[in-house]
């Protein structure tokens, strides 16, 4: 069997000269011309550390390819930093380059004729991005995760990017010297790799290595250590495999497989941002997979990984005690997660953690006990009622209660949010709602790291809740609710509220409700305008046309 299923139409095509004529003058030795092409989907760039180093991995990906008689071709596409973007008018693209990068991979691999794609990703959305793309194109695919960047120290504290976040909340509350508050933004990331804790990029590595995309320990192993660099040396062995058996994400993604991502993603505590991520990756897997789907799994599955940002952990730690493949050895004993299912290896997830020991849980361990959870249940909860008709997504660990009533403190932009939080125009016990930031009224559904993170440091954290139709960081921790659907800008509920309507959060029975009659709902109905966002040009103007609701995972291929 040829495994050049595509790329002799390109390089060994008499047919057509002028594709091998490119080719040749590129360097392209004749050896290299009748290997196999292997795409590799670089989400490289120089102004963050989740993706400063990816253009090194990528390259040591393709000088490995030779090894296995493939030929790798590096390419690149985009990423958005979450964190540099946070609270600016930046972050509106950062959901949006999601759908960018699956473009770009799929239109560079179909237009090239490439046979495979190894997609090399660093932040949030560069994982489900990287995988939608390799999705779409459904040729032997892998997923390398840029790793983990270690902890920052500052004065006996360990830090991460959140204690920059948090220290400006501090500041603004007079609780932190203008030195120390310095201090930490100099020392909160000491290098190159993704946010540490258990915030989205984690969650979707996670997620993506317990799928099936991503080989054994590529989500746990941190980006500056020499295992990284191993497994990049060591990605093509697998990706010839992966050629060889024609093993394609259509036979690695199926509804078991997803089951999986989605009890590790809430096993260990996993982003918020996963409810839609995940959805997201079963529809363009043609999975049937819904946010009812996700809902049931949560109610069966415990949370027992103790990570930062409401726990103790980081990734690191996880590292050091075994990896993702020991928790999932832990989780597959117990009967938590399909060991049939194929992986990018070639093998199947029980064949994979055949030989691996188990992590030891403890109470005192970043893994605790499924006896003893943290949480007997997931921490993320799918909430409805009439704020919330089809869905809203709260990240409840247990430490913040499990409900919580209060006025409504209403704003229509996060700016505003900060402004009243920084001016200390928020009282003890209110909702604070932040709407028009849905996908398609923000556009582009920002995260709300920035206004969470100032409640948290001005130490509101137990004595406010926040709802709104945009989202959160894996950052985020406290009384949150995001995902609000219908968003404001579609009319939906939460664009009607007022200051001072009374909104109840209750994890106990998935409630998100506001003590307003249909009738008042129909009569304010009747004065409610659409936000005006007529500036739109370009990407955003695409995305408002296109992007589908947040319970529906945001997809842009929808009609």
């Amino acid at each position: 069997m040829t495994l050049k299923k595509h790329s002799w139409e390109i390089s060994d095509n008499s047919e057509h000269p002028a594709g091998m004529a490119m080719l040749y003058a590129t360097g392209m030795s004749d050896k290299k011309m009748k290997q196999p092409f292997v795409g590799i989907a670089s989400c490289g760039y120089e102004s963050n550390p989740c993706n400063m180093h990816l253009n090194d991995f990528a390259g040591l990906i393709k000088a490995s390819s030779q090894e296995q008689d493939l030929t790798g071709l590096v390419f690149n596409t985009i990423g958005i930093s979450d964190g540099t973007t946070m609270g600016t008018l930046g972050m509106r693209y950062s959901l949006v380059s999601r759908e960018i990068i699956a473009d770009s991979i799929e239109s560079f691999i179909i237009g090239h004729s490439f046979d495979a794609c190894i997609s090399v990703a660093g932040c949030d959305k560069n994982m489900p991005g990287a995988l939608m793309g390799m999705i779409r194109t459904n040729r032997p695919s892998i997923l390398v995760y840029g790793g983990t960047i270690a902890s920052g120290h500052y004065k006996g504290e360990k830090l991460n990017i959140v204690s920059a976040f948090e220290a400006f909340g501090k500041r603004v509350n007079g609780n932190i010297s203008d030195e120390d508050y310095d201090g930490v933004i100099r020392n909160a990331c000491p290098g190159k790799g993704a946010c540490g804790g258990m915030y989205t990029a984690n969650t979707m590595s996670s997620a993506i290595e317990a799928m099936g995309m991503s080989l054994p320990y590529s989500s746990s192993y941190p980006a500056n250590s020499p295992e990284k660099l191993r497994e990049c040396g060591e990605v093509n062995k697998y990706m010839r495999i992966l050629l060889e058996k024609d093993l394609k994400p259509s036979d690695i993604i199926t509804r078991k497989s997803i089951e999986n991502a989605v009890t590790v993603a809430i096993a260990l505590g996993g982003s918020t941002n996963a409810v839609m991520h995940i959805i997201a990756i079963a529809r363009t897997a043609g999975v049937d997979f819904t946010i009812e789907d996700f809902k049931a799994i949560n109610a069966k599955t415990p949370m027992i990984g103790d990570f930062k940002p409401s726990g103790k952990f980081m990734m690191e730690d996880l590292h050091e005690q075994g990896g993702l493949p020991a928790f999932m050895k832990y989780m597959l004993q117990n009967g938590f997660i399909h060991g049939d299912c194929l992986t990018v290896t070639g093998k199947t997830v029980a064949e994979n953690l055949e030989n691996i020991e188990p992590v030891t849980p403890s109470m005192v361990n970043v893994i605790h006990p499924l006896e003893t959870p943290i949480k007997a249940t997931g921490h993320l909860c799918v909430l409805s009622g009439n704020l919330a008709p089809e869905g809203a997504v709260a990240k409840i660990t247990g430490k913040e209660g499990s409900s919580f009533t209060g006025p409504a403190h209403v704003f229509d932009s996060e700016q505003d949010a900060n402004d009243a939080i920084r001016d200390h125009k928020i009282e003890k016990g209110e909702v604070i709602v932040i709407r028009n930031i849905g996908p398609k009224g923000g556009p582009g559904m920002p995260e709300m790291l920035k206004p969470t993170s100032m409640i948290i440091g001005a130490g509101l954290g137990s004595d406010v809740a926040l709802i709104t139709d945009g989202r959160f960081s894996g950052g985020t921790h406290g009384f949150v609710v995001g995902h609000v659907t219908p968003e404001a800008f579609s009319g939906g509920p939460i664009g009607l509220v007022r200051n001072g309507d009374i909104i109840t959060i209750d994890a106990d029975n998935l409630q998100l409700s506001v003590a307003i009659s249909e009738e008042e709902f129909e009569e304010r109905k009747k004065t409610w305008k659409r936000k005006e966002i007529s500036d739109l040009q370009g990407t955003l103007k695409k995305y408002n046309k296109l992007v589908a609701t947040a319970s529906e995972g945001c997809v842009t291929d929808k009609f």
